[in-house]
């Protein structure tokens, strides 16, 4: 029996004998094929659905949107995320914190952007993967306006950029301090934009800013400890210096101000004033110096020098260095020594002030029946009495007479205030002042500071007078000579007396303008609980002063001195309100 051939089939045209071409058989490169694409289809298609969606857990400055639509995510990021886009955020120049507005810097949340970012076609395996299984890492789209940026960026340059300084420690009132020194720094704006423009994350923390840091010479850690274990020991107690039997005590105010911060070789030190614990350890104690200064003092009605006599007094040198190191001792002692040693003004330095001649005197009369007043006439003529200006040195009369109190020998008397009469303590030394003032101004000595009455006493040259008010008005002027100057004064008969003593230096002529714009007397009330009541009747009046000045020997001469003043009349002054 034959066994049929497999071309023999019983298909319809087989059992129908009719002739026909038979069909092909499927290759497997085709089949494979057609998988793949399938496969790919369906590849990408789920890629395209996950890609459209927003991933898992995914968060944008800690707001959660993960799996939401798009619209869904736009919504939260309006109403979660751009609120926290607009608060301020923190930066960092050289470790130091500040405050950025983003509106101002021009960097704003792009929400838009954001979701289309998030939900961009993705086809790489491992992207998809992560978006999948929530490790897919998320950031906001942010719109950056570089000019807002750079002006934002050269505002914060001025609050943090700074100069190098170094450290420095005070002393005052037996109490250090010390001043931390400060980096240089310089805010690298272009690469701090760039920097902001990509890194900036809402809600992050603060972004350490490029920046140029300048170091201090002496960090403060350097001298922080410096401080701490050198500073707070000098001033921890007294240091006692001794001299065989003879010793005092530096308190800690005095060492304090004898005190310096002097850095050597970039390393922090302390120096202490030698001639300032001199003072300090002189000053009434065992070690004062037994040597005896020269004086200038009147005599006869004239000057005399009373010599200088030599003494054994605290060598200064080095005397700092030595209190220095004591206080590194537990016992804070120093040995010292005394050595002969002159006056610290002798009579040769006497002789050079020169002040041996009378140069100038000038007087006015006074009220003699106004007991009162030239008591303080006196007291302050006594006061001021042998007092000697060295050149170059500023006299000022409040300062010799001062404080004008009951308690300093002063007494209560008639005075003009704001153009009206009333009584106050030292009433009369405006007189001293007008004295004073003329002297100056006849020897030739620079106006410091001067103020005319505000109504004028026929006993002063018009012009040529000055007042005096303690806490606001003074009479100084300065010694503008190369010789010393001694002052005399004295209260005799009817007149207050003022004599310089010195060398002849300048040569002085003043010449007056008259009196001009004259100006009459009125009524005036004044409601003062102390007011006087006064007749009036003299003028007001303009007067101007010119002095020239020339050195006896022709070599200098000075520009011309003018002052001017205006004078009120003496208003009729009636006590009470005006009718």
């Amino acid at each position: 029996m034959q066994t049929p051939s497999p071309d023999s089939s019983s298909s319809p045209s087989a059992r129908n004998g009719s002739k026909g071409k038979a069909k092909s058989k499927a290759k497997p490169w085709i089949i494979t094929g057609s998988c793949v694409v399938a496969a790919a289809a369906l590849y990408f298609g789920g890629a395209a659905f996950v890609s459209a969606q927003i991933p898992a857990n995914t968060s944008i400055a800690g707001v959660n949107i993960g799996s939401m639509s798009q619209d869904e995510a736009r919504a939260a990021l309006s109403e979660s995320v751009a609120p926290l886009a607009a608060e301020p955020f923190e930066v960092l120049v050289n470790a130091q914190s500040y405050k950025i507005d983003p509106a101002k810097a021009g960097l704003t949340l792009n929400i838009d952007d954001t979701v289309a970012d998030l939900t961009g076609y993705e086809a790489n395996p491992a992207d998809l993967l992560d978006r999948l299984t929530g490790k897919y890492t998320a950031t906001a789209s942010i719109d950056v306006a570089n000019d807002k940026l750079n002006t934002e960026l050269q505002a914060l340059a001025k609050k943090a950029n700074a100069e190098v300084a170094e450290g420095d420690i005070t002393f005052a009132e037996g109490k250090s301090t010390l001043v931390a020194p400060v980096d240089g720094v310089v805010l690298k704006q272009d690469e701090a934009a760039s920097l902001l423009s990509q890194e900036w994350r809402i809600g992050a923390a603060g972004i350490e800013l490029p920046s140029e840091v300048t170091k201090p010479e002496i960090s403060p850690d350097a001298l922080q400890s410096f401080y701490d274990d050198q500073v707070k020991s000098l001033l921890k107690d007294k240091v006692t210096l001794t001299s065989d039997q003879k010793k005092v005590d530096i308190s800690t105010a005095s060492i304090a101000a004898a005190a310096s911060y002097t850095p050597k070789d970039g390393a922090p030190a302390i120096t202490l004033d030698d001639k300032k614990l001199f003072n300090a350890a002189t000053k009434n104690s065992e070690l004062s110096s037994t040597a005896k200064n020269a004086r200038i003092t009147l005599a006869n009605g004239k000057p005399t020098i009373k010599k200088s006599v030599p003494g054994v007094a605290l060598e200064t040198k080095g005397l700092g260095a030595k209190v220095l190191a004591a206080t590194e001792t537990k016992e804070r002692t120093a040995k010292v020594v005394l050595s002969a040693s002159e006056a610290d003004f002798t009579t040769e330095d006497a002789k050079k002030l020169g002040i041996k001649e009378e140069i100038v005197e000038f007087s006015t009369p006074y009220p003699a029946n106004d007991t009162v007043r030239t008591k303080n006439l006196r007291a302050g003529s006594a006061r001021i009495n042998g007092t000697v200006i060295e050149p170059g040195e500023n006299f000022s009369l409040l300062k010799a007479l001062g404080p004008i109190t009951v308690a300093n020998g002063y007494f209560g008397s008639g005075v003009v205030v704001d153009g009206f009469s009333t009584e106050a303590v030292g009433g009369g030394l405006s007189q001293i002042s007008t004295q004073l003032y003329n002297v100056g101004f006849l020897a030739g000595y620079d106006d410091v500071t001067h103020k005319p009455h505000s109504r004028w006493f026929e006993r002063y040259p018009a012009g040529r007078e000055a007042t005096l008010w303690e806490g606001s008005v003074d009479m100084i002027w300065k010694n503008n000579s190369p010789y010393g100057v001694m002052i005399q004064a004295w209260v005799s008969g009817d007149r207050v007396h003022t004599r310089l003593w010195s060398t002849d230096y300048w040569k002085v002529s003043q010449k007056s303008s008259g009196k001009y714009n004259q100006t009459n007397p009125e009524t005036k009330y004044n409601t003062a609980k102390e007011c006087v009541s006064e007749s009036g009747g003299q003028k007001g009046f303009t007067i101007d002063i010119t002095r020239n000045r020339t050195t006896v020997d022709g070599s200098k001469t000075l520009p011309p001195d003018v002052k001017s003043w205006t004078y009120q009349p003496w208003h009729k002054v009636v006590c009470g309100e005006k009718p």
